[in-house]
């Protein structure tokens, strides 16, 4: 079979030389790409009095550096060996270190290809003829945000990927923080520094911790360490917590919506498209350098990711603004990511290679389709955005007519993330639910971790809030009647705003219809992640692929046979049909506030979730015998952030403040203090044998 040849690497004439050729090619491609990409914005400067030329010679440097970085990553997938490179370096413990496994070279695809595509789109919804400095701003974050990405998921050294780690969160924080005059911006911005900075303090620690136990910084040292004890364990509970505050696991999500909500909608889709991914790939990275690891890991990612993608469906329903409602779908599909990875440390804790790759392969493979399906959302809002000047789904409607193209871009990524085949979402799910569903129908003499069955009515469920969530989106954003003059004066995007997503749709629909594609790729990268040999990998690769492929097929096929119905039809209707008004309810003439709005549309099912969420409402009821006003406006505010963390903090600084002014106004108190302060530092020293 091609898969099994695939992974064999069958021999050929020149295969000697391979390692030598290609491996300082493929280097040498993706550290342009890193420099390339990171100086598109400073590249444009000297071009400023000239702004539209400037934007597209940063635009074209950034488009250049991924097609260098695709290009090595490609070349790295085929590669016999990881190409590699380490250089001596001034930091203590630090090497300048390289290396493009199949886990990296996967995640450098979209960390390139979105950002690509956003540059694109950002002549048109960005111009820097219109705002000036905002986007030269922005055009120097965004390209130093990208090849710290990029940089992110090639190293190969402790010392160099938390370097790159913090750049990249600090120039995150510059993107949020783009319209830096509105205060909701301002609050978003800050929100996200503080959490990045949060889960940098953990990552710090789990290095560090892995230092220790590998007795070196760099990563081809930090293989096959040993799973158990005491300290694997926090290494395990750091990693998932300072990654998982830069992914947006719930809880850890909180800092997630306001972010994407106040950054341009080209930025939104490269946070959530690939910034996002990054805390993915480190916990897939950290996993990695462990052999054998317990039990629990698995079930705690699996759960935690179970969790995540039910509450963020569900907060994504409650929402009125449409960035924020994409946000929350971020944290839904982030939760199914951490599913598939859950599933495949099980895999290896129980020894099972089928499902080390079904869920490995589930994990990297959503990767790669959540980049895509997410990033066309939130390039289509941005498009509403741009056309109408609002956010709020309540105040569109109808923009169907005004941008065919737009919708029908829009319903191509919310068919996909909804998981509905044939499009990309549904292959990447599906093999979630095969995963799930084997550890129940799998016997043999390796024992299964039945409780994981229920993964699958799980993601089922999601499933279809996700499909009544878009169903409600696209609904009151696309079809009927504006609903306020925002909508009503809407026009079609520009072309540079189209073809971006025209891209990222193309790709939905291929990686739906071959899924199996990606297969080789995908079990090369789980042996190296996992040490499985590659031909334990390829049968249950090359079955995965079938299965996928089968129901991709007859997906496509229903779909051919509606669209091929729906074109008959219309050539028999060949003469003009009579309109009516829908049957109102009685009302001669029916208006545009009759219709459903999203709000009421997804009632009943956020009624259902009461438990977690605490809506907030203001009523203005209708007074007199004929009233001539009433009003009703509710809000659903995020649970971690605004019920838990925003309280608390303020009860703290009051508190503090509390506490601090009588310290303030005596300088014999602040005294004491100080000399308390040393005489306790030096008793433990005494007492810990450190005294001088």
């Amino acid at each position: 079979m091609p898969l099994r040849r695939e992974l064999e690497y069958p021999a050929r004439s020149t295969s000697h030389l391979l390692p030598v050729l290609r491996s300082p090619m493929i280097l040498a491609l993706v550290t342009a790409a890193i420099l390339l990409t990171a100086s598109s914005g400073a590249l444009a400067l000297p071009f400023r009095r000239t702004p539209a030329r400037a934007q597209r010679v940063a635009c074209a440097a950034m488009c250049a550096g991924a097609v260098l970085g695709v290009t090595g990553a490609v070349l790295a997938l085929r590669a016999p060996a990881p190409p590699a490179l380490a250089l001596p370096w001034a930091a203590p413990g630090g090497t300048f270190a390289l290396r493009l496994d199949g886990l990296s070279a996967l995640f450098l695809l979209p960390v390139l290809v979105v950002p690509a595509l956003g540059s694109i789109y950002g002549l048109a919804y960005f111009p820097q003829a219109r705002l000036g400095g905002k986007a030269v701003r922005l055009q120097i974050f965004y390209g130093l945000v990208t090849g710290a990405m990029a940089l992110v998921v090639a190293a190969a050294n402790a010392i160099l990927f938390l370097a790159a780690w913090e750049v990249m969160a600090l120039c995150g924080f510059f993107l949020v923080l783009t319209d830096h005059e509105v205060p909701e911006t301002q609050r978003a911005a800050f929100v996200y520094l503080a959490s990045a900075h949060a889960g940098n303090l953990a990552l710090f620690a789990a290095f560090a911790l892995l230092g220790k136990l590998a007795g070196t910084l760099d990563f081809a040292g930090m293989g096959g360490l040993a799973a158990h004890g005491g300290l694997a364990t926090a290494v395990f509970v750091l990693a998932l917590g300072g990654f998982g505050l830069k992914a947006g696991l719930l809880p850890l999500h909180f800092w997630l919506p306001g972010a994407h909500a106040a950054a341009p909608s080209h930025v939104s889709a490269l946070m959530s498209g690939v910034l996002l991914k990054t805390g993915i790939y480190g916990i897939l990275r950290v996993t990695g350098f462990f052999d054998g690891p317990p039990v629990a890991w698995g079930t705690l990612v699996l759960l935690g990711g179970a969790v995540s993608a039910v509450l963020g469906v569900a907060f994504a329903l409650a929402q009125h603004d449409v960035k924020r409602l994409l946000a929350y779908h971020s944290v839904e599909n982030i939760g199914i990511i951490a599913m598939g990875i859950g599933l495949a440390l099980l895999g290896r804790a129980l020894g099972d290679p089928a499902l080390v790759f079904l869920g490995f392969a589930a994990a990297v493979l959503h990767v790669v389709n959540h980049a895509t399906f997410k990033a066309l959302l939130f390039l289509g809002a941005g498009a509403v955005i741009h056309a109408t000047g609002t956010r709020e789904i309540d105040h569109l409607g109808g923009l169907a007519r005004a941008m065919p193209r737009t919708a029908a871009l829009f319903l191509v990524g919310a068919a996909a993330i909804s998981g509905l085949p044939p499009l990309n979402g549904f292959a990447s799910e599906w093999l979630v639910y095969v995963a799930s569903v084997r550890t129940a129908l799998h016997g043999g003499p390796v024992p299964q971790p039945h409780f994981a069955v229920l993964g699958a009515p799980v993601l089922a469920f999601v499933g279809g809030l996700a499909a009544a969530c878009f169903a409600k989106v696209f609904g009151a954003v696309f079809l009927g009647h504006a609903r306020s003059p925002h909508a009503g004066g809407a026009h079609e995007a520009p072309a540079p705003m189209l073809v971006p997503m025209a891209v990222l749709a193309g790709v939905c629909v291929v990686i739906g219809v071959a899924p199996a594609a990606l297969l080789p790729a995908l079990a090369k990268a789980a042996a190296q992640w996992s040490g499985v040999a590659p031909a334990a990998l390829a049968g249950p690769a090359a079955e995965a692929g079938a299965s996928a492929m089968r129901v991709s097929a007859v997906a496509a096929a229903l779909v051919g046979a509606v669209l091929l119905l729906a074109l008959l039809r219309r050539a028999r209707l060949r003469a003009p049909q009579p309109e009516a008004e829908t049957w109102g309810c009685g009302y001669a003439r029916p208006t545009a506030r009759m219709q459903y709005t999203g709000s009421s549309f997804a009632e009943m099912l956020v009624l259902r979730f009461g438990w977690v969420f605490f809506p907030r409402a203001r009523v203005e009821p209708p007074r007199g015998v004929f009233p001539r006003r009433a009003s009703f406006s509710s809000s659903v505010p995020d649970t971690v952030l605004d019920v838990a963390i925003t309280p608390a903090t303020s009860w703290i600084g009051r508190l503090a403040a509390r506490a601090r002014s009588p310290l303030l106004g005596s300088v014999q108190v602040q005294a004491l203090l100080l000399v308390t302060g040393v005489i306790v530092l030096l008793g433990w020293l005494a007492l810990a044998g450190g005294a001088p």
